[in-house]
């Protein structure tokens, strides 16, 4: 029998979910405070869209709330425990979330950017579970297996960290992008001119670690080349500049 779930959120996660079990689960229905989110999503895995926590299907199996991290509480609260499977998706909110609330429950936390208009590769993203007991453990290693077969075991604490180094490795990998589109720009030159490099850079990473591979001035020690860069930046570029080649210049 396939597992009834509800997915309690229209966003990027929820959207990359909601499709990588629709084959694998039955959608019951799709939650957004905003209608027209909520249908969106729903047209995809043919279900209900609702923008009403009072219409929250009682009879699922599953509930997944993937909502805004300071929302989790409001839906937890909203909808009285059924004694079915609850859990969050986010990285950074504790396990206790639930407690009291909810007789079952746990976390599946994806280590993955979404993003609506890319969507990941669910059997490529390691999953990160937490469960309330080993049973509840168990049931949420099943479902996550529905999508791949990367699946972990995280403590909210473990969790925590993963989200920090993935703020890191990804979105102030991302913001550092922007910079360098943006002193590109000043040269008028187009950002595509560092599309290989990055992608070297990240390919490197299959077989030597980030330190290994890591190049450049600061790298070298190259002074002179790093106060010729300092001199013709300012403000937040030239601050996170400096910053970033003094750390560096001290794991060298």
């Amino acid at each position: 029998m396939k597992k009834r779930v509800v997915i309690l959120g229209s966003g990027n996660v929820a959207t990359s979910i909601a499709l990588a079990l629709n084959d694998k689960c039955e959608m019951v229905q799709i939650y957004s405070r905003t209608l027209a989110n909520a249908q969106e999503l729903a047209r995809k895995v043919g279900c209900q869209a609702i923008s009403d926590l009072r219409n929250v299907a009682p009879d699922a199996d599953v509930y997944i709330i993937s909502v805004k991290d300071d929302a989790i509480t409001s839906v937890v609260d909203a909808v009285p425990d059924n004694g079915a499977l609850w859990l969050h998706t986010s990285g950074s909110t504790p396990i206790e979330v639930f407690r009291e609330k909810r007789s079952r429950y746990g976390v599946l936390y994806p280590m993955q950017s979404f993003s609506k208009s890319h969507p990941a590769r669910m059997s490529e993203v390691h999953i990160f579970i937490e469960g309330s007991d080993s049973k509840i453990n168990h049931e949420i290693n099943d479902i996550a297996s529905l999508m791949t077969c990367n699946v972990h075991q995280a403590t909210s604490a473990e969790r925590e960290k993963l989200h920090i180094a993935a703020v890191f490795a990804c979105n102030f990998a991302n913001h550092m992008f922007t910079l360098s589109s943006e002193v590109l720009e000043e040269a008028g030159i187009p950002f595509d001119a560092m599309i290989p490099l990055i992608k070297t850079t990240v390919a490197k990473l299959d077989s030597m670690t980030p330190q290994e591979s890591q190049t450049g001035p600061a790298a070298r020690g190259d002074q002179k080349i790093i106060d010729k860069h300092l001199a013709s930046l300012n403000g937040d570029k030239q601050k996170i500049y400096k910053l970033l080649s003094q750390s560096i210049m001290k794991r060298k």
